[in-house]
């Protein structure tokens, strides 16, 4: 109600609007956003997930796990360490007020001063058409059920992406209120900046910062791919900007937001392979402990996680499972459904599980990268997915503890969690020798066989 009654304060534009081009209907992308059904998740599924964490953190020493979670128990902060070299670092949640404040000058300088809003900025219809030559075709760069977006160039010479929502049922409408309310006034250098609307008649646009670098999954399955290949820091700092981006939709701002549409296609890149999260239109905002029930499921096959499919229960936990997806996608260089593949091998994630659980994780990783990630760095990597994507949501970790998995130096996984995670599945913890008297006595019985050994050797000689 607040957003019309501004929007009623303004003064109505001079002038006739020249006649808009004609927008024939969409066909529907594959990848777009729709109802979905997926069979339900057994208990078995649980248990099995435990067995291929231990099949994989088993291999890290837990002297290692335990300097990567300590100080993280809350996982309210992200830290401040940088990950690449040369990267920027990032602030922590709790500092907001200044670490989200846009450095670079604004992009609505030199607008008109009357259409400002709060946080935005209120165009005209006129304003788009010229932005876009009339929506001109040549402009259109990206499509969909909902919409389609073009490029455009604001009278102050500011490049912008301007979606325009169809008005389908009704959906425009909703759309439309879902970004603006979800989105308008939040501040993260992470999140596609919201930098205005228009609102004429029964048309709905939404103006964005334009980001023109491409997206993840261009990068990794298409479009990008004659660029090159994106090599494993460059993934892996998009994906930690995509995870503090997260974080804050979900730990810093109340109500907090839930995108609930994570895919590698709403992941933007820009030049500088900086994570710009878009496409809001399917967002819901939760008060503090709050969840949600719907019976209509609506994401993207293959990033849905599985008590939201089942049972249409949404909370940021789902955002979660989603992201362990896209970060698997990230590192196998593989699409979350591909039935180019052998029936057992279509569904990534039961696909890496299958892997990690045979004790083939270093086979997992994307052929295309010309130099592979250290062992050490990979394995940090997929436990941090497999936690993402756990079927049980309640064992799946906050997003600002997962900036701090992939930022971390060490495995992500304390001897504590890893006992937890033991003793829930059924498993004799206690009779378990602790991991450091293991490796003494596994060293001690490698220097009694090398004794052996040489003992052996000159009484031959």
């Amino acid at each position: 109600m607040f957003l019309f009654c501004l929007l009623l304060k303004k003064p109505k534009p001079k002038g006739k609007n020249g006649a808009l081009p004609h927008v024939d209907q969409i066909p529907h992308d594959s990848d777009e956003v729709k109802e979905i059904r997926i069979d339900k998740v057994s208990a078995n599924n649980h248990a099995a997930h435990e067995g291929v964490l231990r099949a994989l953190s088993d291999k890290c020493g837990d002297k290692d796990s335990e300097k990567a979670f300590m100080g993280s128990k809350c996982g309210d902060d992200i830290s401040q360490s940088e990950s690449f070299t040369n990267l920027e670092k990032d602030s922590t949640i709790g500092s907001m007020s200044s670490s989200h404040s846009i450095a670079a000058p604004s992009p609505l300088l030199g607008l008109p001063e009357f259409s400002h809003l709060g946080w935005g900025h209120w165009f005209t219809l006129r304003d788009l058409q010229i932005a876009t030559n009339r929506f001109s075709e040549a402009n259109i760069i990206g499509e969909g059920g909902y919409g389609i977006v073009y490029r455009g160039h604001l009278i102050n010479g500011t490049p912008v992406a301007i979606k325009k929502l169809l008005n389908n049922l009704g959906q425009a409408e909703k759309e439309f209120t879902v970004e603006v309310g979800a989105i308008g006034h939040v501040r993260h250098k992470n999140l596609v900046r919201l930098l205005g609307y228009c609102i004429e008649g029964t048309h709905r646009l939404l103006i964005y910062e334009y980001v023109n670098n491409g997206n993840l999954e261009q990068w990794l399955h298409g479009a990008m791919r004659h660029r090159g290949c994106l090599n494993w820091e460059a993934r892996m700092k998009i994906l930690l900007g995509t995870a503090k981006a997260l974080a804050y939709l979900h730990e810093a701002i109340e109500p907090k937001v839930v995108h609930r549409d994570i895919k590698s296609s709403n992941i933007l890149i820009d030049d500088d392979f900086n994570a710009k999260i878009s496409d809001f239109g399917l967002a819901k905002l939760l008060g503090a402990g709050k969840s949600h029930v719907t019976t209509r499921v609506m994401g993207t096959f293959g990033y849905v996680a599985p008590e939201y499919a089942n049972s249409g229960l949404l909370n940021e936990k789902s955002d979660v499972y989603s992201f362990g997806v896209v970060l698997l996608e990230a590192i196998t260089g593989r699409d979350p459904v591909d039935y180019g593949q052998p029936a057992s091998e279509v569904n990534l994630v039961n696909w890496l599980k299958m892997m990690v659980g045979n004790r083939r994780s270093e086979e997992v990783i994307d052929p295309n990268l010309e130099v592979r990630p250290s062992t050490r760095v990979l394995k940090r990597a997929l436990l941090t997915a497999l936690r993402c994507v756990d079927p049980d949501a309640d064992k799946r970790p906050k997003m600002s503890q997962v900036a701090r998995m992939l930022e971390a130096e060490e495995y992500p996984i304390s001897r504590e969690d890893l006992r937890h995670r033991r003793s829930q599945s059924g498993a004799v913890v206690d009779a378990e020798p602790p991991r450091a008297s293991y490796e003494t006595d596994r060293s001690v019985a490698s220097d009694a066989r090398l004794a052996r050994t040489k003992v052996e050797q000159k009484q031959r000689s």
